[in-house]
């Protein structure tokens, strides 16, 4: 009884002399500060402490972010019996004691255990796989805490049998109530001493302590304990107290661990996303942390080739020079070279162009032909014999010393690796290489003797036409540009869901499927056509990555699950989407699977103007006769007739409105010169085309050859067009 009463005593006077951190430790879920995203109400982990359902988990963050004492909550909350170990002081030896009486209270009581580890990042490999049956098989339920990523410190093994919570440092606000908290609670804190902590020194605790709450109050404890009470038995803390209890701000950098990796990429991405005070921030972080400069110029000079590259070819001399300056001039002077590179790298224009390389690279090994072309062959061995070199035309023998002529093998002819950007150096030479690559197009189809495998059945493929357009700065950049516009502004978040309507192509649903990882993207089909063919495609993707495909019929996406509510509805519509005979059925559907301010992006285009109008525009046009210029008028007036009409906008306007939506209309034009050629007469006139059906269906089949005439003289000159986009913005009430 006497050792009972002792160590009750002994307990108590220890709770008394325990660090300032340790006393006011939350004991409950509703002490607890911040963590928000994982212990709101309603969230995955909250809901399982408060059930005591809570499997292995593995709690990772920086240090005095509460990890220790959310183990100790769920100790709290659980039936289980629960016991610790720190990872420095325990060994194998003491990891078998523990699964062992696991072992007894399981078969004697029936009572489950979890396993609190401590820094569970510094047990070694053979004592993480020593945890591994008895966490497989029940007999431990493990609950670790680490300061560095479990990805890559943790085994594997107990990754996959665990589930990850990241807690992110304490907001500012937090500590502000931490700080409140201390001086308020007379039986843990100091309630019942008279302490005046200035609204100055309390600022700068919360800022040192960067977000780091046994930081704060141990910062707290310290200034209060040194500082003596004055005649009337109050202690004020002020900033100079409080400057001398935590003089600076502690640089949480291990060369080995997280904040190493993490430092350096947020150096590398804020000189990619020219930012040259985050640039220099992140590079005094790693400097006052010890970070080896030659490891800085290292990952400079990588930068300089991936990030800047052909943009501006001189960022990589500067690196090298400031790299060379600094071997001989070491530190503190070296400095001056050290911010020089990354302030020339931060400040100057961008490509990474020069990735082409790689593309280059998947090539040749995926491609059956490399075959060097016959005239590119060296002419000086065989030339005779077999003809190698025959019919090479000497670039420097042509005007501006280049000729169109073929480089690749034949089966690669027409293949693009090199797409070079806007900017700096490659900016100012883009046009011209565009214009060279056309030009070897170009040849190749009016060569057919010199290049016969490209007028043969594979021309029309996909892949060539996406190279034309590419080159004649059309589609490729085109689309990109509306794809940016269409999602234009919309603050996405990892976990929200994203409905992409109008589904014909997956190009709409790129930004969703990159940028919210943790929540979903659903894309609806406007036919079985449709949904077929991106099935297809999906096969492409990472079975993680793939979208959910639903088609439009109501029934399909009222079976959704009702708690499934999207944050954001978008895509591109067509103008049979405005004008369906089930538009009402389907979005009275997609309102339902929406919440209060759910988003609303929708992109609608429509030509300007119809083929026939664009060729009547060219003044260069010849008719045979006057007949010719009265059918291309008829044509004309029939096209003015099917193109979009205003009325079915706003029909459709009034149907989300209708449902609950507020909609705000953007509109731009886009004027374009569409370069002439076969592609695009077949685009236009060729079986099965939207426009030809149009011709054949008003019974004026005679069009069809006049605008092939008319075309014909044309090829290679540019033809007008223009297309009228609507994007509409807005949110349901």
């Amino acid at each position: 009884m006497e050792q009972d009463l002792f160590s009750f005593n002994g307990e108590q006077a220890l709770a008394r002399n325990a660090p300032l951190a340790e006393r006011l430790r939350p004991q409950t879920l509703d002490e607890f500060v911040g963590q928000g995203a994982i212990l709101a109400e309603g969230r995955l982990l909250r809901r399982a402490i408060s059930s005591d359902r809570v499997g292995n988990l593995l709690l990772h963050g920086p240090p005095g972010v509460g990890k220790t004492t959310l183990a100790k909550i769920v100790a709290a909350h659980t039936r289980a019996h629960f016991t610790v170990l720190n990872a420095v002081l325990a060994g194998v030896k003491d990891l078998r004691r523990e699964v062992d009486a696991a072992r007894q209270r399981l078969d004697r009581h029936s009572q489950r255990t979890i396993l609190f580890i401590d820094e569970v990042h510094r047990f070694n490999s053979a004592q993480q796989d020593a945890l591994l049956p008895w966490v497989e098989n029940g007999t431990l339920t493990l609950i670790g805490a680490t300061t560095e990523n479990p990805y890559f410190e943790v085994n594997k093994a107990l990754v996959s049998r665990s589930r990850l919570f990241r807690l992110q440092p304490l907001e500012p606000e937090d500590l502000h109530n931490l700080l409140k908290r201390a001086l308020q609670d007379s039986e843990k804190g100091y309630g019942n001493q008279d302490i005046r902590l200035s609204e100055s020194a309390e600022k700068h605790l919360v800022n040192v302590a960067n977000g780091d709450a046994r930081s704060l109050l141990n910062a707290l404890e310290l200034a209060v304990e040194s500082t003596p009470a004055d005649e009337t038995g109050s202690i004020t803390i002020d900033l100079s107290i409080v400057e001398e209890s935590i003089q600076e701000r502690a640089v949480l950098y291990d060369k080995q661990g997280d904040a190493h990796f993490d430092t350096i990429s947020a150096f590398i991405k804020s000189l990619r996303g020219s930012d040259p005070d985050a640039a220099l921030f992140w590079l005094a972080r790693m400097v006052e942390a010890g970070e080896n400069p030659r490891f800085i110029f290292r990952r400079m000079l990588i930068a300089a080739g991936e990030d800047i590259g052909l943009a501006d070819p001189q960022a990589i001399v500067v690196v090298e020079a400031c790299a060379s300056a600094f071997e001989r001039i070491g530190l503190p002077e070296g400095l001056y070279q050290l911010a020089q590179a990354a302030l020339y790298l931060a400040a100057t224009e961008k490509s990474n162009s020069v990735l082409a390389f790689f593309e280059a690279q998947r090539t040749i090994r995926t491609s059956q032909e490399q075959s060097v072309p016959s005239h590119l062959r060296d002419a000086h061995r065989d030339g005779v014999a077999f003809g190698d070199g025959v019919g090479y035309r000497y670039p420097h023998a042509f005007a501006e010393h280049w000729v169109a002529q073929q480089y690749l093998p034949n089966q690669l002819q027409g293949e693009v690796f090199w797409n070079p950007g806007k900017q700096g150096w490659e900016g100012k030479r883009r046009r011209m290489m565009l214009e060279r690559r056309a030009a070897q197009l170009a040849a190749a189809i009016e060569s057919p003797e010199e290049y016969p495998l490209l007028l043969g059945k594979g021309f029309h493929t996909l892949e060539v036409e996406k190279w034309f357009y590419r080159q004649l700065c059309q589609e490729g950049e085109r689309l990109q540009s509306l794809l940016e516009r269409l999602w234009l502004g919309v603050p996405w978040q990892p976990n929200d869901r994203v409905l992409v309507v109008g589904g014909r192509s997956l190009l709409w649903a790129i930004h969703p499927l990159q940028l919210v990882p943790e929540g979903g993207v659903t894309i609806m089909c406007s036919s079985e056509e449709d949904k077929v063919r991106l099935s297809a495609q999906l096969e492409l993707l990472d079975s993680i990555m793939r979208p959910d495909l639903i088609d439009e019929s109501s029934e399909v996406i009222n079976d959704l699950p009702t708690s499934l509510n999207y944050e954001w509805i978008g895509g591109r519509l067509h103008r049979n989407d405005l004008t369906s005979s089930n538009r009402e059925a389907i979005w009275n559907s997609i309102t339902k699977k929406s919440h209060a301010n759910t988003g609303l992006r929708l992109l609608i285009s429509y030509p300007g103007i119809g083929p026939a109008k664009s060729i009547d525009l060219i003044s260069s046009l010849k008719y045979v006769d006057s007949s010719d210029e009265d059918l291309l008028g008829e044509i004309i007036q029939l096209e003015d007739s099917w193109l979009f009409h205003e009325e079915e906008q706003i029909t459709f306007i009034k149907t989300l409105e209708d449902f609950g939506w507020t909609v705000d209309l953007e509109e731009w034009e886009e004027n374009l010169m569409l370069p002439i050629n076969k592609e695009l007469e077949n685009r236009w006139l060729g079986e099965g085309s939207d426009y030809r059906k149009l011709l054949e269906k008003e019974t004026i089949p005679s069009a069809i050859c006049l605008l092939r005439r008319l075309l014909q003289p044309l090829h290679g000159k540019k033809l007008p067009q223009k297309l009228i986009h609507k994007r509409l913005i807005g949110k349901r009430r």
